[in-house]
């Protein structure tokens, strides 16, 4: 137990001190070492429990309780101070309503909000909290020599990094408390840290547009809140759970269709957590933010703790109806945000379609709840965070050297910054290309919705989707690998740029390829067994076919180290007409014209004025149907 509060506390104490840490070397620093210190704890949780199943602590309640209900108050009276400054008068409602809510849960059902372990740990937890421990603190190593850049390159914008520090730390320790709660009370305690959090970061620069989207954020996910604390609510007030509302006891609860009800409700905190449509606008106008915000929001924070608790609730969902709608609002989230991706040619609104792509796939598989759908979550969710946190931080140090974040300006970019091109192509790899796990957890989830009912709606939609996941990460890695002539590198040399945090993240890619095998026999095939008693075993002969892909694939780099003494450099060919090296050629009526190369991006088939919109009303629909199946179930 002691590991599990240090983790939860020590990022809070780290947060203090970095609040009177004003030099950018002593910040790097203590943010360094406390990264060092995290990631530590989180490999020695894994050592320790990877092998013990689910444990469970009586951590100390009462005056932790306590405590959670005052910051609550506290919480909900600063959105409504800032709602007043801002005039957003939605965001006071939602927080008056929760308050509201919350007090009546302490007041009426105080004999019921108890748990006898307050804490816990299983191999999911663990799963996530190495993703939080690992990757949360290596985007927030990232970010000090990012913001240093950052305020040189947007002068106007007030620094105020102390307090980016302070609520980055914060959020990766109400992040670890999530997880690691059994206390249904606590978890919300901690889901609405994270919201609060999200909230401060993403309205860092202080823009009138920064602050739009914050608040747009703040709204989405109280609304997921007050849903949260009404199904608290119901399940202090139900026979069902009248030992305590700790998540193992619900989970286990032999009253199916009443456990339904919180389970749908609390559903849809998940999918506004989430950024599932018709809810996904707020993590794009996240992108406001500095880059490590991204990174933080989609890999490794906020948005995975809407997938978590969606997975957790899995065992609920399955079977149901109800469950059958939440698995459709991820499915058509999927396909939607896939297809939109490909009229984007900015890379972080590419990066943030596909997230929202990639979440929807995970809500898909944890609402049918199938037990080989739940091993393809867990996979998806571990390869989606160290292969998009490369991806943001990438995409931000490119952005920093050439001026622009829009991917027809990163051609070439194997030539002008070889290594982080190398880093982005790896990547973008592992979001789509075999032997990455990705890909390998589509395979399973369609070999899963087949031996469910109405699976093959899924299996269409994943397979459409998945095709146009194809076309727009393609698009984008033709740009990096495409070699231009007379380009000048602007990358300076292996240690001089601050791109440590990448370089470890790439190792991290390239270690979850060659070790999933082992991922999956020692912490998600366990916990799968451990609550469906049965369980997704990994084949031999898929880990032989994934060897062989991955054989496949390293015969490119070898065959380019093997033969590029001898390679020749030939003229670009215009068909027939004369060109010079730097691809201008003699065109018509004696006009010399320069050779370009842009992608299809078919904005009229698939833009945002296209999809976005239907998509979100299709997806609210299935949203009111689950809660109306849910009631029809009770």
């Amino acid at each position: 137990m002691q590991t599990l509060l240090f983790l939860i506390l020590f990022p809070i104490l780290v947060a203090c001190l970095l609040l009177f840490v004003k030099r950018t070397t002593l910040r790097y620093a203590v943010v360094a070492l406390s990264a060092l210190v995290i990631g530590g704890a989180s490999i020695y949780l894994l050592m320790r429990y990877a092998f013990e199943g689910a444990v469970y602590f009586t951590a100390p309640s009462e005056a932790a309780s306590l405590a959670m209900v005052a910051i609550e108050m506290g919480l909900a009276l600063f959105i409504v101070y800032m709602g007043a400054k801002f005039r957003n008068y939605l965001a006071i409602a939602l927080a008056v309503v929760q308050a509201a809510l919350v007090v009546y849960l302490e007041t009426t059902f105080s004999g019921n909000l108890h748990a006898v372990n307050n804490l816990f740990i299983d191999q999911f937890s663990i799963i996530m909290a190495l993703i939080i421990g690992l990757i949360g603190s290596l985007i927030a190593v990232y970010a000090v020599r990012y913001m240093e850049t950052y305020h040189h390159h947007h002068p106007e914008v007030r620094d105020r990094q102390t307090m980016f520090f302070f609520v980055t730390f914060a959020f990766l320790a109400a992040m670890f408390g999530l997880v690691f709660s059994n206390n249904l009370m606590w978890v919300f305690f901690f889901w609405e840290v994270t919201t609060i959090s999200s909230f401060l970061l993403i309205g860092y620069s202080e823009t009138e547009e920064a602050t739009k989207n914050a608040f747009r954020a703040l709204v989405m996910n109280l609304l997921g809140g007050v849903a949260f604390v009404v199904a608290l609510i119901f399940l202090a007030s139900t026979e069902a759970t009248s030992g305590g509302i700790d998540l193992a006891r619900v989970l286990a609860s032999g009253d199916a269709a009443v456990i339904l009800v919180p389970a749908v409700l609390i559903g849809f905190a998940g999918i506004t957590k989430a950024a599932l449509m018709p809810f996904s606008s707020w993590l794009l106008g996240a992108m406001v933010a500095p880059t490590p915000v991204s990174a933080l929001l989609h890999s490794s924070t906020m948005v995975k703790a809407g997938v978590y608790i969606l997975v957790r609730f899995s065992p609920v969902f399955a079977g149901t109806f109800a469950g059958f709608s939440i698995g459709l609002v991820g499915a058509v989230t999927f396909v939607v945000a896939s297809a939109i991706a490909i009229s984007q040619s900015n890379a972080k609104l590419v990066l943030a379609y596909s997230t929202i792509a990639n979440l929807g796939l995970i809500a898909a598989c944890a609402g049918v709840g199938n037990y080989m759908l739940v091993w393809a979550a867990i996979l998806l969710i571990v390869f989606h965070a160290v292969a998009k946190s490369l991806l943001f931080l990438g995409t931000g140090a490119i952005e920093h050297r050439l001026g622009s974040r829009d991917i027809e300006d990163m051609e070439g970019l194997i030539v002008r910054m070889p290594k982080m091109a190398v880093m982005m192509f790896i990547g973008i790899a592992g979001m789509f290309l075999a032997p990455f796990g990705m890909l390998i957890s589509k395979w399973a989830a369609i070999e899963a919705f087949v031996q469910v009912p109405f699976g093959l709606v899924f299996i269409a939609i994943l397979a459409y989707g998945s095709a146009v996941t194809v076309f727009f990460w393609a698009k984008w890695m033709g740009k990096l690998v495409a070699v231009t002539r007379q380009a000048e590198r602007v990358e300076k040399g292996f240690f001089e740029e601050p791109w440590a945090p990448l370089y470890i993240i790439t190792g991290l890619v390239i270690a979850t390829v060659l070790l999933f095998p082992v991922i999956s026999s020692t912490l998600i095939e366990p916990y799968v067994l451990a609550i469906y008693g049965v369980t997704a075993l990994l084949a031999q002969a898929n880990v032989a076919i994934m060897l062989l892909m991955m054989a496949l694939l390293l015969i490119l780099p070898i065959s380019f180290l093997l033969f590029r003494r001898s390679a020749k450099h030939l003229p670009a060919y215009m068909g027939g007409r004369p060109a010079t090296p730097d691809l201008h050629f003699a065109g018509s009526l004696g006009l010399t014209r320069e050779a370009q190369t842009r992608n299809y991006y078919l904005t009229e088939y698939f833009g945002e004025a296209k999809l976005f919109l239907p998509g979100m009303v299709v997806c609210t629909i299935l949203i009111l149907a689950s809660w109306v199946l849910a009631g029809v179930a009770l």
